[in-house]
């Protein structure tokens, strides 16, 4: 009989230990590992184009719910801002028959600032500059997860209106290629 596979999704701001994280769970669950920075910086180096990154993340999450349906545990990492996004994986994994693991990153400010700075000077090819403005705009919009939706215990929210499903949702929020 097969194990019952999990999904586990990091959620946190840039710099705050989701891909650190994310490499543990990688070996100690064997989960395959979705990064989209790493493939956002192969595909296009030193650009971060938005467009193309909904793209991959959709694309990565595809591939991560087929490997749920193998019966594969499977690590996203990036970001997950916000609610609405989780509550898309969380409803595919339950689809599925997988189960979810959230875990929520967070630093203060000055630390995210400072491992930041650390990584543009140490590995500057895995990252992109980030200004204090910018971080500062990124932690006043993520929706930081609720108590419920970390343990799993809260409900899984119905999708936005204007979308009968989840799945009809998830592929407005990440199309199937760049416009």
């Amino acid at each position: 009989m097969m194990k019952q596979p999990k999904l586990f999704l990091t959620v946190g701001l840039p710099c705050t230990g989701k891909t650190t994280a994310a490499r543990r769970i990688e070996i100690e669950q064997r989960a395959l590992r979705l990064t989209k920075d790493e493939w956002v910086k192969a595909l296009y180096g030193h650009e971060n184009p938005p467009s193309a990154g909904d793209v991959i993340e959709g694309r990565l999450i595809e591939i991560g719910l087929r490997a749920l349906e193998l019966g594969i545990n499977v690590v996203i990492d990036y970001g997950l801002w916000g609610r609405d996004e989780r509550s898309a994986l969380r409803q595919a994994a339950a689809d599925l028959g997988a189960t979810v693991e959230m875990r929520y990153f967070e630093l203060t400010p000055a630390e995210q600032r400072r491992r930041l700075d650390q990584r543009q000077a140490e590995a500057p090819h895995t990252t992109w500059p980030m200004s204090d403005e910018e971080l500062a705009q990124w932690a006043a919009n993520i929706d930081i997860p609720t108590p419920g939706e970390l343990d799993g215990s809260e409900p899984i929210d119905g999708p936005p209106d204007g979308f009968a499903t989840w799945n009809e949702w998830r592929g407005h929020r990440w199309p199937p290629s760049v416009s």
